[in-house]
């Protein structure tokens, strides 16, 4: 390997193993974090390219904010970077969650967290908020997307249609919109949306070889956020096989929400109660590896999908779509985070600390941690 290759390999090292020890906030805040440290400080790509990754990112199964680490490593650093940058960003959240894991097998237990959450939260919420400020300007391009943010919100918020389909259908809106001159007489685009196919049925008794495949579906086949990962979980480990009880199955996905990184090491927890650190290792293994496929698979075709005038009209569309979800999403945090005045202070000073000085994320939210600390001290 080259100079410039290694050294390309040792800066999607250091940043996302920082990444995979301190962000906390689940995908969208992960993203914001990343859109801050490859776009604004690093620049190692473009605000065009930057939600271009986010688009193709929805559109495929899987962890959205560990593909976004993925495709980033990949475009940095090549094939090393692809395997490198994946592990980094998922390493560490994985050995947190290993600990914790065993700390609630020998006392069965969760340790608190609420004092760490009450000041890192609203810190989560200004990196967002700024983030969907920045890429909002690139990926709003006109009024058919403008129109089409629009519609999303209002359908998240007043219907029940899923994640996915509002994605595919702001693609969709926005492909028609800006190809309408074209005055094609028909569409030859087709999305598929692999069934959930379920596997035969298997056997009550435990076993590691159960648990890895389990996990390498739901990692294979899952759209959408946290609470869709609760219901493949349910229905595989309490229901289908009955290794877990629904407060074990609660208390894996708190983990996996308060710890930083990606909720999907909640698959580390699961598996660390059922079979130990093989258990752990092995399901952990299980729910990533599909994301490492996909995006090896997806990313060199993305130059091609823009050049398309459809394909890119539907890029487009789910790029705003995408934004669009996550400002909702945003909005619900805020109005679970900003509990009173304290930590509505905690996120507009993060918001203009961010905004006017450039501020590191990291540090906010270390500084989010101790205001948290000390209130907890307080009271």
């Amino acid at each position: 390997m080259k100079q410039s290759g290694r050294q390309n390999l040792s800066e999607v090292t250091a940043l996302f193993l920082k990444l995979g020890f301190t962000a906390f906030g689940g995908p969208a805040a992960h993203i914001a974090m990343m859109h801050d440290e490859v776009v604004k400080r690093r620049k190692w790509l473009n605000d065009e390219e930057f939600l271009d990754l986010l688009g193709a990112t929805n559109l495929i199964p899987g962890p959205n904010s560990t593909e976004m680490a993925i495709h980033l490593s990949f475009m940095r650093a090549g094939w090393p970077g692809l395997i490198v940058g994946g592990v980094c960003f998922v390493g560490p959240a994985m050995l947190i969650v290993l600990l914790l894991a065993a700390a609630y097998a020998r006392w069965g237990t969760l340790p608190q967290t609420e004092w760490l959450l009450y000041g890192i939260k609203p810190v989560v919420i200004a990196i967002i908020a700024l983030a969907l400020w920045n890429l909002g300007k690139k990926a709003v391009k006109g009024w058919g997307t403008a129109v089409t943010t629009i519609l999303i919100l209002v359908l998240y918020f007043y219907t029940s249609i899923n994640e996915i389909v509002l994605l595919l259908a702001g693609g969709l809106l926005v492909t028609a919109v800006v190809n309408f001159r074209r005055r094609l007489d028909s569409v030859g685009l087709a999305i598929p949306l692999g069934g959930l196919t379920t596997a035969a049925q298997l056997a009550a008794s435990f076993n590691l070889t159960t648990l890895f495949l389990v996990f390498l579906k739901i990692g294979s086949v899952l759209y959408g956020s946290g609470y869709v990962l609760l219901a493949f979980l349910r229905a595989d480990l309490v229901e289908r096989l009955g290794w877990l009880t629904d407060q074990q199955l609660i208390d894996a996905i708190a983990i996996g929400q308060v710890t930083p990184g990606p909720v999907f090491t909640t698959a580390t927890f699961i598996g660390y109660i059922l079979g130990g650190t093989p258990g752990a290792l092995l399901a952990t293994l299980g729910i990533f590896l599909p994301s490492f496929i996909f995006v090896a698979i997806s990313n060199p075709l993305i130059p091609r999908l823009r050049q398309s005038a459809w394909v890119g009209g539907l890029l487009d569309g789910v790029n705003v779509a995408s934004l669009a979800l996550m400002t909702a999403v945003t909005w619900q945090l805020g109005r679970a985070s900003l509990t009173d005045p304290l930590t509505i202070v905690v996120a507009i000073v993060s918001f203009v600390l961010l905004f006017r000085y450039k501020i590191n994320t990291t540090w906010l939210i270390v500084g989010g941690a101790i205001i948290g600390l000390l209130n907890a001290v307080m009271h």
